[in-house]
């Protein structure tokens, strides 16, 4: 008997500081306390063949702390962490290496709220059962890091493809005989724009279902992206979903009942879909199929606790020049340095508050693609346009690509030296050398002309362009790297532009990984479309991407597709002030759309007039942004704020998907619906109540209200 409890004894170890390792499975657990309320788990069974460089953490080794304690149960392979308190916040249970497939599986109960894991589209804010897959494409940025309202985060040390909430079950759709609906659209590509001719298709199949409950399920269409997401099931809509660019999958809970249902799904013509689904459990999963062992952070405390600690550990981010929150103003395109400068002076002369303007792709011309060079027959002197803009208080940002084309001087000199990634346009950052050529190149071409931004356009890369490929001389499988790419990227580009003398870099990035915020980097949405549901879905997904740890982000307010009519369709109008109104209130307010002039006067005098008071109230703000900017960069502070951050303890705030906390004091409630008078708001619980922004009226907190709204305005609440 005392035997036995002796081994119990020695088999629940704990640690409360610096590196332990414990006998665990078919191999050894090592835990490390990183950082005062983290830390590490590392899982391998045998000998680790690891030649990756450690591209995430910038802060590496073992600290003392009493602020964060781990139980091991070697005999039950279980781990558990505590907080500084002594209660148990976290709960891992499955520990399992499987034929280079690394799986971490942690307790959920059925009362927790996850938020996190980056940019997707799905709409969901509350990410606890959904099932994910986390690659990089346009419109969708993974980023494996969640927040819990248990008081913990979880970061996944993983570069390549991730499955979250994995299910096991799966059933393809077959098409059905005959065609669908086809349609011609405006699409951009890596070329530039064309137009393309889409059918739709009906697939269809029969799940099966032992018992009653909730269903997580993930459609995969089945191409490296999608035109539509749409799922029926049993005759009842449960996705629908279009853009000229979505990501390949899309995900989804239902309640299902037990038996057998019918699914269909409308979807382009080429899509081979397949269904994933399984029963919502009270746990968690992260899943790497590529993985040489299995590696998490553990983090503990408040969600601003967590969040400065994760960006201790993976870098914390630099301060954003003070021009960069003010206005952004993009179009695709400008075709001249007149357009520019005609442009710049019209903003003056409306007396429209404007910082940065911004010269999207294909000013190279005649060069080829990202040739790192303006054609002069447009572009006379960039250096002069810089020079021009500066006089007007105003800088310019210039987009500028991962991929170069070969035949391009500089294209030429990159195939001699084989600085591609095989079979691609696109750059091996994963090679030293190919970055440093790419570098060489930028400094030498672009940083002499003053522009003052730099728009890393496709860092994905687009289309997913690593899967099936190997890099850096083929040393590594692209699936062993495929969703670090845009990290290498912005990190070539922010240490060149220090190198050359450059105060603070400031990148806008369409995709990124954990520790991207080092870099001087802001990430935006990508390319989506302008509809209600799509304005909705951005929000969820920017609070996704400020609850994974990067604080800068945006969108194109207005939408980058947008309709032919733009410029007289009232209802589009109606949409694109609401989603202008919603920028205000963003970390970064950037206006952008496809084949738009997107200026104000081109929309009507009454739309100029919103426009023109969204941007003084963007400048009225800039004081208090700026300040929550020093604490960004001082503090690991987050502008953009999921109202976990603030009001964990509140459950019916955590059910506002839309709505968030614009630094410690204001309370934003975006419009999302067309043709409303009159909103309703929760007001989250708080002792002091909350003001009406416009109006001071005072309201108690812990209710829903009713407020009146206009064309112009949307519902802002100061917390007392």
């Amino acid at each position: 008997m005392k035997k036995n409890a002796l081994l119990i004894v020695m088999l629940m170890l704990s640690v409360t500081m610096q590196a332990e390792v414990f006998p665990f499975g078919k191999g050894k657990l090592t835990v490390t306390t990183v950082a005062r309320n983290a830390v590490r788990v590392q899982y391998a069974e045998g000998e680790v063949k690891n030649d990756l460089p450690d591209w995430l953490y910038v802060k590496h080794g073992a600290v003392k702390s009493n602020d964060v304690k781990v139980d091991v149960d070697s005999r039950r392979q279980v781990l558990t962490v505590k907080n500084r308190q002594g209660r148990v916040v976290f709960t891992a249970t499955h520990h399992q290496l499987a034929g280079g497939e690394a799986t971490l599986t942690f307790a959920s109960p059925k009362d927790e709220y996850l938020c996190g894991l980056g940019q997707f589209q799905d709409g969901y804010a509350n990410v606890r059962g959904l099932s994910r897959r986390l690659t990089q494409v346009n419109t969708q940025i993974s980023l494996p890091m969640l927040l819990s309202s248990k008081g913990y985060g979880v970061l996944w040390n993983n570069y390549g493809l991730v499955d979250f909430n994995p299910s096991d079950r799966s059933v393809k759709l077959t098409r059905r005989e005959g065609e669908g609906a086809s349609e011609v659209v405006n699409v951009t590509t890596t070329e530039g724009g064309r137009q393309e001719v889409r059918r739709r298709n009906i697939y269809e199949a029969t799940i099966d279902v032992a018992a009653a409950g909730d269903y997580a399920l993930l459609l995969d269409v089945g191409q490296k992206m999608a035109r539509r997401h749409n799922l029926v099931i049993d005759g009842q809509k449960v996705i629908d979903m279009q853009n000229t660019w979505l990501p390949p999958t899309t995900s989804a809970i239902v309640r299902l009942t037990a038996g057998r249902h019918t699914v269909t799904a409308e979807l382009s013509r080429g899509d081979n879909p397949v269904l994933y689904y399984g029963q919502v459990k009270d746990e968690t999963t992260f899943r790497s199929p590529v993985a040489p062992q299995l590696d998490y952070t553990v983090f503990v405390g408040s969600a601003d606790e967590i969040i400065a600690s994760y960006r201790d550990l993976t870098g914390p981010a630099p301060l954003m020049p003070s021009w960069a929150l003010g206005y952004i103003h993009c179009r695709e395109r400008f075709h001249s340095s007149k357009e520019i400068l005609e442009t710049a002076n019209r903003f003056k002369q409306e007396k429209l508050p404007i910082s940065v303007i911004v010269q999207d792709w294909q000013y190279w011309g005649k060069y080829g693609w990202n040739s790192m060079q303006f054609d002069e027959e447009h572009y006379p002197d960039p250096k002069a346009l810089t020079d021009s803009l500066h006089k007007m208080d105003i800088r310019l940002m210039v987009s500028v690509w991962s991929k170069i084309d070969k035949n391009s001087v500089v294209g030429r000199e990159m195939v001699a030296a084989n600085r591609y990634i095989p079979g691609t346009d696109w750059i091996d950052f994963f090679n030293p050398e190919a970055a440093a050529d790419y570098w060489k190149n930028f400094a030498q071409r672009l940083v002499p002309l003053g522009i003052d931004a730099w728009w890393q356009d496709a860092t994905e890369p687009e289309n997913d362009d690593l899967a099936g490929r190997r890099v850096n001389n083929g040393k590594w499988a692209g699936e062993q790297v495929r969703n670090v790419y845009p990290l290498l990227v912005n990190k070539t580009v922010y240490e060149g532009l220090l190198s050359e003398g450059v105060e603070r870099p400031m990148i806008l990035t369409r995709c990124g990984f954990p520790g991207i915020q080092r870099y001087g980097s802001a990430l935006w949405s990508g390319d989506v479309g302008n509809d209600w549901e799509t304005l909705r879905r951005q929000i969820v997904a920017g609070l996704g991407v400020q609850a994974a740890g990067v604080p800068w982000w945006t969108y194109d307010a207005g939408g980058f597709f947008r309709p032919g009519d733009q410029y007289t369709n009232k209802d589009y109008i109606e949409r694109m002030l609401r989603w202008i109104e919603v920028s205000v209130y963003l970390p970064l307010m950037r206006v952008h759309g496809y084949m738009s002039n997107t200026e104000p006067w081109n929309y009507g005098p009454e739309a100029q007039q919103v426009i023109a008071e969204c941007l003084q109230e963007r400048y009225k703000l800039k004081p208090y942004i700026e300040e929550c900017a020093e604490r960004i960069a001082k503090e690991g502070y987050t502008l953009m704020r999921p109202l976990l951050f603030d009001f964990a303890d509140d459950p019916v705030a955590l059910q506002q998907p839309y709505e968030y906390m614009f630094g410690p004091k204001l309370l934003i409630s975006p419009v999302t619906e067309p043709g409303v008078t009159e909103w309703k708001t929760y007001l989250p619980k708080n002792k002091n109540g909350w003001d009406d922004y416009r109006t001071g009226k005072h309201y108690a907190g812990g209710q829903t209200v009713t407020t009146a709204v206009d064309k112009g305005h949307i519902p802002v609440f100061v917390r007392k």
